[in-house]
């Protein structure tokens, strides 16, 4: 779902050709950033086995990358 939002503002810019699509995709990214840390902390303390999973899955959105 992320990797999918994150495609879809990083090729708007490039589409569009606009400056303002610029830098709302540079806004975006770092909130994106904070929301899937976000999102880690409360599944790790609410979901049961989701710390071993996160150890088994090294990779949030972009394989060998982040």
């Amino acid at each position: 779902m992320y990797m999918s939002t994150l495609i879809l503002f990083l090729s708007m810019p490039l589409i569009l050709g606009s400056p303002i699509s610029f830098a709302i995709m540079f806004i975006y990214i770092p909130i994106i950033a904070v929301r899937i840390r976000n999102e880690e902390k409360v599944l790790e303390e609410g979901l049961e086995g989701y710390a071993d999973y996160k150890k088994k899955v090294k990779h949030r959105v972009i394989p060998f990358i982040w």
